[in-house]
């Protein structure tokens, strides 16, 4: 086993023997390529100007200068004047609310520590909001939710408009940050650029018992004391949640897209290894930001095209969360690449699902990362000709780099080659013996529009539901109806304008254990909304942000009580069984909505729902591409 210290691992390791590409992922990169031809030329022609206009602080008048140092250190202040001297920005997501970012209140001091020891400075640039899906579920606040990624995209950028920096380190970890803290930084794509996870909490109650536990919960066989114990003990320390959801597809995502360091998604948090990483991330950051303009790697230079293709591949090969089929696209767009859900669905068709991890599976993510992680699904597909090994990253050229896994040995941190087999099959396989010949997330087009479903925790008995509907305009409608028994029949469930101008998008997997009762009852059930599920989108059927949204023209509003639906996951279709002419004769059922407009700060965001862009198109305000 090859053990390589950072200076092999930065230089050394190069690409393997060339693994031809599958067809179809040459096929769809370069629709992707032709497609973005324009917008991408744009975004570089940006960049490289950006990088040649000044040399950031060196640039500004004395005064400026003098205010972004005055409260430095004595060295701080020396080494800020030196023009040879990096000075590297934080841009964190930390708070105590959310157990995913509590742990990076220690990471500045680990950064300025490590800037110190390389002659270089660290500065706290800014923070950006960070709020927890979990908290707000089912509450209005949720309501903000979304359009909080595009909040955090522009505090990003405030952060790194003081043009006092060299490179920066981005911290965040959960559903809408990391998309939005990508989104801001690729404004200032002409830096160096990392982003530093703070990892998992350790296993706690195991995500089936807590979905169980929720079902009991909603029958009325477990009190709300009883529930919270549960939940308490299956949320019950700092780190992200250990499903396998928005957030940790998120570090998944950034680690195969070369955002990270090798191995930084899944070490715990709080451990000798989670700081090594962190220390780590902050002196790869300084080297890259001392290398000359032709040998360094900006940011602009890693968000290529073919990384967002290798994003999609690995979002479908781990079964992934479903809100990426939204955020993949923002974020793309604001590196200039024009990405759509017949590219997602294109590439479902052909990559295989390696991963079983909750919702899909019973294990959690650190026992995906103990089976082997983030490494061996890399090397897997590499080898299999269904990921792009030509890109960069900041560790370098090349992707066959995050084949390798970070370790300590003896207090130096390390990489190692990745098992050659997984160590628990049942959590992570190969991709000659997938647990799925395609991905687990499906296109879904018909008359209601276009939809994206997540079948990789359904039962294939379940991929084709054909039932009347039953329509409502909230979630707390379908609860109420579920509280009267009256969603004991075959059914599909219609909650509409719950799209991102109707409300904000929020998510509803307040609905999942209710409709997973009567699904166990033997009804054919299904789920087809403009809104949101999560990456917890579990075994019922769910047609999620359908497009356009019933506020914007879309057929859903149409729909009405008895009417027949099919959702067909097989054949990718979404079918309202009314004909044209029934259609035409009817209006859109527009309910009041004046109680989406106010409290819980929704009153501010009124801006937002009055332009976001459609689903299909990221759902953004500030990124339309």
């Amino acid at each position: 086993m090859t053990t390589l210290n950072a200076q092999a691992l930065y230089i050394a390791v190069s690409n393997g023997p060339a693994v031809p590409l599958h067809p179809v992922l040459a096929e769809i990169t370069a629709r992707i390529e032709a497609r973005s031809r324009d917008t991408r030329a744009a975004y570089e022609a940006r960049m490289r100007a950006a990088r040649s206009a000044a040399p950031r602080r060196h640039g500004l008048d004395c005064s400026n200068l003098a205010h972004g140092m005055a409260a430095c250190r004595s060295l701080d202040k020396l080494a800020m004047q030196d023009e040879q001297q990096p000075n590297l920005a934080i841009v964190s997501a930390y708070n105590d609310i959310l157990s995913a970012h509590e742990p990076l209140s220690t990471f500045p001091a680990l950064i300025k520590e490590a800037a110190l020891a390389q002659g270089a400075v660290a500065q706290f640039a800014g923070g950006v909001p960070a709020m927890c899906d979990g908290v707000t579920q089912g509450a209005e606040g949720m309501e903000l939710s979304l359009f909080s990624r595009d909040v955090i995209a522009m505090s990003t950028a405030i952060a790194l408009s003081h043009n006092l920096f060299d490179a920066a380190l981005c911290l965040g970890v959960c559903d809408k940050i990391v998309p939005g803290l990508l989104m801001g930084a690729l404004s200032f794509g002409q830096l160096p650029i990392l982003f530093v996870p703070a990892g998992p909490m350790t296993t706690g109650l195991s995500n089936d018992e807590k979905r169980r536990l929720r079902v009991a919960f909603a029958k009325g066989e477990l009190d709300r004391k009883g529930l919270l114990a549960a939940e308490s003990r299956a949320y019950h320390g700092p780190g992200t949640c250990t499903f396998y959801g928005t957030a940790n597809s998120n570090q998944m995502l950034m680690e195969i897209m070369g955002l990270h360091l090798p191995g930084a998604s899944f070490p715990n948090p709080n451990t000798p290894l989670r700081d090594a990483l962190t220390r780590a991330a902050a002196e790869r950051a300084i080297e890259l930001a001392r290398l000359p303009e032709d040998l360094t790697t900006p940011l602009w230079k890693i968000a290529s095209p073919k990384t967002f293709v290798n994003a999609i591949v690995a979002l479908h090969a781990t079964g992934g969360s479903t809100n990426h089929t939204i955020h993949l696209i923002a974020m793309a767009r604001a590196a200039g690449v024009i990405i759509n859900w017949d590219d997602l669905s294109g590439l479902s068709h052909v990559v295989p699902l390696l991963c079983r991890i909750y919702p899909n599976g019973l294990a959690d993510v650190n026992a995906f990362h103990a089976a082997g992680g983030v490494g061996f699904l890399v090397r897997e597909l590499l080898d299999a000709g269904l990921l792009h090994e030509d890109v960069e990253t900041v560790a370098g050229h090349g992707l066959r780099r995050y084949v390798h896994t970070a370790t300590l040995e003896d207090d130096e941190l390390v990489w190692i080659p990745s098992p050659a087999a997984s160590l628990d099959s049942s959590v992570l396989t190969g991709a000659s013996a997938p647990f799925a010949e395609t991905g687990g997330l499906v296109v879904l087009e018909g008359n209601l529009g276009r939809a994206v479903i997540k079948v990789s925790a359904v039962k294939p008995e379940h991929h084709v539901v054909e039932a009347p509907a039953l329509v409502f305009h909230s979630q707390e409608d379908l609860l109420a109806a579920f509280d009267r028994g009256e969603l004991y029949r075959d059914h599909v469930a219609v909650v509409r304008f719950q799209g991102p101008r109707a409300n904000g998008m929020p998510e509803l997997h307040k609905l999942t254990p209710q409709l997973s009762i009567v699904l166990d009852k033997g009804f054919k059930v299904a789920l087809v909304t403009d809104g949101r599920m999560s990456g917890a989108s579990g075994k019922v059927p769910a047609a999620i942000h359908v497009t356009p949204e019933s506020l914007a023209g879309g057929v859903l509003a149409l729909v009405q009580d008895g009417d027949v639906i099919r959702l067909d996951a097989r054949a990718g279709t979404l079918e309202l069984l009314v004909t044209p002419e029934v259609l035409s004769a009817r209006t859109p059922a527009v309910p009041d909505l004046s109680g989406n407009v106010a409290g819980m700060g929704r009153e501010l965001f009124g801006l937002f729902r009055a332009h976001a862009s459609g689903a299909e198109t990221g759902a953004s305000l500030s990124v339309h591409g």
